[in-house]
């Protein structure tokens, strides 16, 4: 290591200045505490020596040695709390060595290369990051009892090493899409940490500073009493001070932690680095689609897709073919991949995907009636079809109150069915009506544009459509915190913990049958946009069928979310395989930890329902089937072709209330509207 170690040294250095900066605030704390009580022993001890006599002394002796108990026991309480508080953990699903040895056979000599401790343990998160998470809090669970950084003296110093070593946690997707080298040369970095990490003086401000930062969660709940919540609002307010005091100096700390790892790093793999970073962007690309256009739908569904670290590579194979930039990175899939190094990689798998489901979803943590598995060969019929069959039934029960005929009058006998022609005669604008002007207030006192004073307008939508085809350089330069995830030359690449957030464009794709399916049954109803914006630039009658779907969508959310509250917690020693060895570490009772996508607005409620029916008929009339798309989602497929072409004659009717175009469309297609469609 003769060639890295003035910078790693420079490095670990500006670490440890920053570390006994972090300690000196701790240690002014306390003497600032113990200040009233030194006071208290000056005086007690002159009126004892007989030098401090007199009724003044008295009193002030009387005065400081009270405050000075009432300073100590607030130090006291705020030390308990500090030194209780349990640390945020990030939700993981543990590695064990029996299934994964050749994984830590990889970690372990790539520490002794970078001549680091090794992590203490392995564990996968369903995110595109990787870092180092310190769970030596005893309320984390014993230490491992088998060491791993040194084989040669289990019983030794290498133990109490292991003890105190972080663990390393990796994004799945990298297991299931990264090559064994590209995975080797993106850990370098990050296992680097190590090294900094086992320093007492880095070791300790950490601890201080997480420990402020637990405290200050555990008194952020109300008390239950008013004693109790001045004394929580007391700890918290001094916990706060605190963390203010040390704010600059960790985070410079860090910095140099970082900064020392990824010099230490730059012997190992430099060359394969580079080309690993460009995988990091790719599936950070290909992770953000899957989850919002093909994963959330089933969840929404009550399925779980047992394999999506499986699909993040058929999706990222996809974008690879589809994208010319991207053309060379087909021939990696020849190379050993990384999930080779898992004993048994698809139960890692459904562990991740299951663990995936409860923080982007909020799902249950075990599989029930309600809560199943979906392979990927039963997508399309137990997915996308019960999807868009579940929002056209939406759909006519909202025009079943809001008075609308299920039929003409001049109708044959047995039409009066659920059909497409319902809906597009209702919708069609006539010449005596416009359409709702944006932010325009007399579309809400249109008789038939009320909607349910007990409706919130607008849904809350957990997913949106990530970015189209990308490439490695576009998602490395639109897409900064995906790109510096596991660089080795972000300074806060080897320290950053917790899942990131993922990014959430704003357009739709051409191909917009993919939408019902996907996203689009938001069922949230925790919208907040006012009714101006969220009927904006729709007919009067599509904007009380919008109302009608949002108030709908809401009382239906409040429903799932009423279930889920009373829901009894599965019977003590139950397990739902490696994920349930990670559950202990977390507080899951505020879920989905990372929602997905903000509140959808009216219209495009509205006009989701409506390619949905349109699917259906097309699904009962016309041959047309349901399939899935591993970049866009469900999708409509037409003698097995895909038809993007839906979506504006369906904008169309919906803003202006003109039928002709989709009607145009359905007729080419062979679609008969008039015809009743099957519903769930």
């Amino acid at each position: 290591m003769t060639g890295i170690g003035g910078g790693v040294e420079l490095g670990a250095q500006a670490a440890r200045s920053r570390a006994l900066a972090v300690l000196r605030v701790r240690s002014r704390a306390l003497a600032v505490a113990l200040l009233p009580a030194a006071v208290a022993v000056i005086l007690l001890a002159g009126g004892s020596t007989g030098h401090l006599v007199g009724g003044g002394w008295d009193a002030a002796r009387w005065a400081v040695s009270v405050l000075a108990l009432l300073v100590l026991a607030a130090t006291a309480a705020v030390a308990l709390v500090v030194a209780r508080a349990r640390p945020a953990v990030t939700p993981t699903v543990a590695v064990a060595e029996e299934s994964a040895p050749d994984l830590y056979r990889m970690v372990r000599d790539l520490a002794d290369r970078l001549d680091v401790p090794a992590p203490s343990a392995i564990a996968l998160t369903p995110d595109c990051d990787s870092w180092l998470e310190d769970r030596t809090h005893p309320a984390h669970g014993p230490p491992p009892a088998r060491d791993h950084d040194d084989l040669s003296d289990p019983v030794g110093p290498a133990r109490r090493r292991s003890a105190a070593a972080p663990v390393l946690v990796i994004g799945s997707p990298f297991l299931w899409w990264m090559r064994v080298g590209e995975l080797r040369a993106v850990l370098a970095p990050v296992v680097a940490g190590t090294g900094p990490a086992a320093h007492p003086d880095i070791a300790a401000a950490r601890r201080f500073i997480r420990g402020l930062d637990a405290a200050v969660a555990a008194t952020s709940t109300d008390g239950r009493g008013p004693l109790a919540r001045a004394a929580r609002g007391g700890i918290g307010g001094v916990s706060r001070l605190l963390l203010r005091g040390c704010r600059v100096h960790a985070a410079e700390m860090e910095r140099g932690v970082a900064a020392a790892a990824a010099e230490r790093a730059q012997a190992v793999d430099y060359g394969l680095r580079i080309v690993a970073q460009e995988q990091v962007g790719l599936a950070y690309a290909g992770w953000d689609r899957l989850l919002t256009r093909v994963a959330l739908p089933a969840w929404r569904m009550g399925r779980w897709p047992s394999r999506l670290d499986v699909g993040v590579v058929a999706a990222l194979t996809e974008l690879s073919r589809r994208d010319r930039l991207a053309e060379g990175f087909a021939s990696r899939l020849g190379e050993r991949p990384a999930c080779d190094l898992l004993e048994e990689p698809g139960l890692m798998d459904e562990a991740v995907s299951l663990l995936a489901a409860r923080l982007f979803h909020g799902g249950p943590a075990e599989t029930g009636p309600d809560w199943a598995p979906v392979g990927w060969e039963e997508y399309p019929e137990e997915v996308v079809d019960r999807a868009w069959r579940t929002d056209a039934a939406r759909l006519h029960r909202v025009l079943d109150t809001l008075g609308v005929r299920r039929a003409a009058e001049d109708a044959a006998p047995g039409a009066d069915g659920p059909t497409l022609s319902r809906v597009l005669d209702h919708l069609t604008t006539t010449p005596a009506e416009a359409p709702v002007p944006a932010r325009d207030p007399a579309a809400d006192a249109d008789p038939d544009a009320t909607p349910d004073p007990d409706a919130t307008p607008g849904t809350a939508h957990p997913a949106t459509p990530a970015t189209g085809t990308a490439t490695p350089d576009d998602q490395a330069t639109s897409d900064p915190q995906a790109a510096t995830a596991s660089d080795p030359s972000d300074p806060q690449a080897a320290t950053t913990p917790g899942p990131q957030p993922l990014t959430t464009p704003d357009d739709q794709p051409a191909d917009a049958p993919a939408a019902p399916g996907s996203a689009d049954h938001s069922d949230d109803g925790n919208g907040t946009e006012d009714d101006d914006d969220d009927l904006a630039g729709t007919t009067p009658r599509g904007a009380a069928l919008a109302a009608g779907l949002s108030a709908q969508l809401a009382r239906e959310e409040a429903r799932t979310q009423a279930l889920a509250s009373g829901t009894a917690p599965p019977p003590p020693g139950t397990t739902t395989g490696p994920a349930a060895t990670g559950t202990a570490l977390w507080d899951d009772r505020a879920l989905p930890l990372l929602p997905l996508q903000p509140p959808r607005t009216g219209r495009e409620i509205l006009t989701a329902h409506i390619t949905a029916m349109v699917c259906c008929a097309a699904m009962d009339t016309a041959g047309a089937t349901p399939g899935l798309d591993w970049l866009d989602g469900p999708t409509l497929l037409v003698d097995g072709a895909r038809r993007p072409d839906l979506a504006p004659h369906v904008r169309s009717l919906v803003e202006t209330g003109d039928p002709a175009p989709l009607r145009a469309w359905l007729s080419d297609l062979g679609v008969r509207p008039e015809k009743p469609v099957r519903l769930v």
